[in-house]
Protein backbone atom coordinates (compact mmCIF):
# COMPACT_ATOMS: atom_id res chain seq x y z
CA UNK A 1 0.00 0.00 0.00
CA UNK A 2 1.46 3.07 -0.91
CA UNK A 3 2.67 6.11 2.26
CA UNK A 4 -0.33 8.07 2.86
CA UNK A 5 -0.16 11.21 1.49
CA UNK A 6 2.73 9.84 -1.36
CA UNK A 7 1.17 10.62 -4.86
CA UNK A 8 2.35 10.18 -8.16
CA UNK A 9 2.19 14.45 -8.55
CA UNK A 10 4.23 14.85 -5.16
CA UNK A 11 6.38 12.29 -6.18
CA UNK A 12 7.20 14.18 -9.66
CA UNK A 13 7.15 17.80 -8.10
CA UNK A 14 9.38 16.79 -5.17
CA UNK A 15 12.00 14.87 -8.30
CA UNK A 16 11.54 18.51 -10.07
CA UNK A 17 12.58 20.82 -6.80
CA UNK A 18 15.39 18.23 -6.42
CA UNK A 19 16.72 18.33 -10.34
CA UNK A 20 16.84 22.08 -9.74
CA UNK A 21 18.91 21.79 -6.50
CA UNK A 22 21.20 19.39 -7.85
CA UNK A 23 21.16 19.20 -11.03
CA UNK A 24 18.98 16.32 -13.41
CA UNK A 25 22.39 14.09 -14.09
CA UNK A 26 22.80 13.85 -10.15
CA UNK A 27 18.83 13.09 -9.42
CA UNK A 28 18.76 9.55 -8.17
CA UNK A 29 15.60 7.29 -7.09
CA UNK A 30 17.55 6.54 -3.76
CA UNK A 31 17.80 10.50 -3.29
CA UNK A 32 14.57 10.92 -4.34
CA UNK A 33 13.13 8.36 -1.51
CA UNK A 34 15.64 9.91 1.33
CA UNK A 35 14.18 13.37 0.99
CA UNK A 36 9.99 12.15 0.54
CA UNK A 37 11.18 9.67 3.71
CA UNK A 38 10.65 6.24 2.03
CA UNK A 39 12.26 3.54 1.02
CA UNK A 40 13.50 3.46 -2.92
CA UNK A 41 10.92 0.58 -3.78
CA UNK A 42 7.93 2.45 -2.73
CA UNK A 43 8.66 5.02 -5.32
CA UNK A 44 7.68 2.31 -8.09
CA UNK A 45 4.10 2.94 -6.79
CA UNK A 46 4.00 6.07 -8.36
CA UNK A 47 6.92 6.42 -11.03
CA UNK A 48 8.22 3.94 -13.88
CA UNK A 49 11.59 4.43 -12.87
CA UNK A 50 14.28 7.24 -13.80
CA UNK A 51 13.69 7.08 -17.71
CA UNK A 52 9.85 7.67 -16.39
CA UNK A 53 10.58 10.49 -13.65
CA UNK A 54 12.53 12.16 -16.68
CA UNK A 55 10.14 12.42 -18.40
CA UNK A 56 7.31 13.66 -16.17
CA UNK A 57 9.84 15.83 -15.26
CA UNK A 58 10.20 16.95 -19.02
CA UNK A 59 7.12 17.42 -19.85
CA UNK A 60 5.95 19.78 -16.85
CA UNK A 61 8.88 21.50 -17.67
CA UNK A 62 8.07 22.07 -20.98
CA UNK A 63 4.67 22.97 -20.40
CA UNK A 64 5.42 25.37 -17.15
CA UNK A 65 8.18 26.91 -20.11
CA UNK A 66 5.41 27.05 -22.44
CA UNK A 67 3.12 29.22 -19.90
CA UNK A 68 5.90 31.42 -19.41
CA UNK A 69 7.02 32.53 -22.82
CA UNK A 70 3.08 32.67 -24.15
CA UNK A 71 2.25 35.40 -21.03
CA UNK A 72 5.90 37.24 -21.71
CA UNK A 73 4.99 37.55 -25.71
CA UNK A 74 1.20 38.21 -25.22
CA UNK A 75 0.08 41.86 -26.36
CA UNK A 76 3.81 42.12 -27.90
CA UNK A 77 5.24 42.00 -31.46
CA UNK A 78 8.50 41.69 -33.34
CA UNK A 79 11.11 43.04 -31.12
CA UNK A 80 9.17 43.63 -28.11
CA UNK A 81 7.56 40.31 -28.29
CA UNK A 82 11.60 38.45 -28.79
CA UNK A 83 12.97 40.62 -26.01
CA UNK A 84 10.16 40.19 -23.48
CA UNK A 85 9.84 35.87 -24.27
CA UNK A 86 14.05 35.99 -24.15
CA UNK A 87 14.46 37.75 -20.72
CA UNK A 88 11.31 35.33 -19.61
CA UNK A 89 12.77 32.58 -21.22
CA UNK A 90 16.53 33.28 -19.55
CA UNK A 91 14.68 34.34 -15.66
CA UNK A 92 12.96 30.85 -16.09
CA UNK A 93 16.20 28.74 -16.65
CA UNK A 94 18.30 30.15 -14.29
CA UNK A 95 15.79 29.59 -12.00
CA UNK A 96 14.85 26.12 -12.52
CA UNK A 97 17.77 24.46 -13.82
CA UNK A 98 17.35 20.98 -13.92
CA UNK A 99 14.19 21.76 -15.57
CA UNK A 100 15.24 23.58 -17.53
CA UNK A 101 17.98 20.73 -18.81
CA UNK A 102 15.14 18.31 -18.63
CA UNK A 103 12.84 20.71 -21.39
CA UNK A 104 16.08 20.24 -23.40
CA UNK A 105 14.85 16.18 -24.04
CA UNK A 106 13.56 15.66 -27.63
CA UNK A 107 10.17 13.70 -27.45
CA UNK A 108 10.40 9.84 -28.12
CA UNK A 109 8.93 8.71 -30.81
CA UNK A 110 4.85 8.15 -30.59
CA UNK A 111 4.68 10.15 -27.68
CA UNK A 112 2.15 12.33 -28.56
CA UNK A 113 2.12 13.88 -25.25
CA UNK A 114 5.16 15.12 -24.65
CA UNK A 115 5.26 16.13 -28.77
CA UNK A 116 2.58 18.28 -27.67
CA UNK A 117 4.22 19.75 -24.73
CA UNK A 118 7.30 20.29 -26.85
CA UNK A 119 5.04 21.38 -29.81
CA UNK A 120 3.25 24.01 -27.43
CA UNK A 121 6.61 25.93 -26.49
CA UNK A 122 7.65 26.23 -30.33
CA UNK A 123 4.45 27.53 -31.40
CA UNK A 124 5.04 30.11 -28.91
CA UNK A 125 7.95 31.56 -30.86
CA UNK A 126 6.54 30.71 -34.36
CA UNK A 127 3.44 33.12 -33.23
CA UNK A 128 6.73 35.62 -32.20
CA UNK A 129 8.22 35.08 -35.98
CA UNK A 130 4.64 35.64 -37.66
CA UNK A 131 5.47 39.19 -36.27
CA UNK A 132 7.80 39.45 -38.91
CA UNK A 133 5.99 37.96 -41.30
CA UNK A 134 8.18 34.79 -41.04
CA UNK A 135 6.61 31.41 -41.74
CA UNK A 136 7.35 28.07 -43.14
CA UNK A 137 11.68 27.54 -43.66
CA UNK A 138 12.25 31.07 -42.49
CA UNK A 139 10.75 30.77 -39.41
CA UNK A 140 11.97 27.29 -38.24
CA UNK A 141 15.10 28.92 -39.31
CA UNK A 142 14.85 32.08 -36.84
CA UNK A 143 13.53 30.05 -34.29
CA UNK A 144 16.20 27.90 -34.05
CA UNK A 145 18.90 30.65 -34.43
CA UNK A 146 16.44 32.02 -31.27
CA UNK A 147 16.90 29.01 -29.37
CA UNK A 148 20.40 28.42 -30.46
CA UNK A 149 21.45 31.84 -28.96
CA UNK A 150 19.11 31.74 -25.79
CA UNK A 151 19.94 28.26 -24.49
CA UNK A 152 23.78 28.89 -25.53
CA UNK A 153 23.93 31.89 -23.38
CA UNK A 154 22.21 30.74 -20.74
CA UNK A 155 24.65 27.11 -20.47
CA UNK A 156 27.40 29.43 -20.44
CA UNK A 157 25.69 31.68 -18.06
CA UNK A 158 24.98 29.00 -15.70
CA UNK A 159 28.16 27.00 -16.24
CA UNK A 160 30.38 30.00 -15.16
CA UNK A 161 31.63 30.35 -18.86
CA UNK A 162 31.34 34.52 -18.98
CA UNK A 163 34.40 35.78 -16.55
CA UNK A 164 35.40 38.72 -18.30
CA UNK A 165 34.54 41.64 -16.27
CA UNK A 166 31.43 42.99 -18.34
CA UNK A 167 27.78 43.09 -17.54
CA UNK A 168 26.46 40.16 -18.25
CA UNK A 169 23.08 41.21 -18.70
CA UNK A 170 24.36 43.89 -20.83
CA UNK A 171 25.67 40.86 -22.83
CA UNK A 172 22.74 39.71 -22.87
CA UNK A 173 20.18 42.46 -23.94
CA UNK A 174 22.61 43.02 -27.06
CA UNK A 175 22.43 39.61 -28.30
CA UNK A 176 18.65 39.62 -28.05
CA UNK A 177 18.58 42.95 -29.86
CA UNK A 178 20.81 41.60 -32.47
CA UNK A 179 18.58 38.73 -33.00
CA UNK A 180 15.54 41.12 -32.87
CA UNK A 181 17.00 43.49 -35.58
CA UNK A 182 17.93 40.09 -37.59
CA UNK A 183 14.77 38.83 -37.66
CA UNK A 184 13.29 42.10 -39.28
CA UNK A 185 15.68 41.50 -42.42
CA UNK A 186 15.67 37.83 -42.22
CA UNK A 187 13.60 37.14 -44.85
CA UNK A 188 14.94 40.00 -47.19
CA UNK A 189 18.56 38.52 -48.00
CA UNK A 190 18.86 35.21 -49.03
CA UNK A 191 21.17 32.65 -48.00
CA UNK A 192 24.90 32.29 -48.72
CA UNK A 193 25.18 29.02 -50.33
CA UNK A 194 28.24 26.71 -49.05
CA UNK A 195 31.12 25.12 -51.46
Amino acid sequence: MPRAGLTETRVVEEAERLADEVGLSKLTLATLADRLGVRQPSLYKHVTGMDGLKRSIALGAKRELGEVLGRAAVGRARGDAVVSLSHAYRAWAKQHPGRYEAAQRAPLPGDVEDEQASNDVVRVASDVMAGYELRDDDAVDAIRALRSALHGFVTLETGGGFALPVDIDRSFDRLVSGLALAFSRWGQEAVAEGP
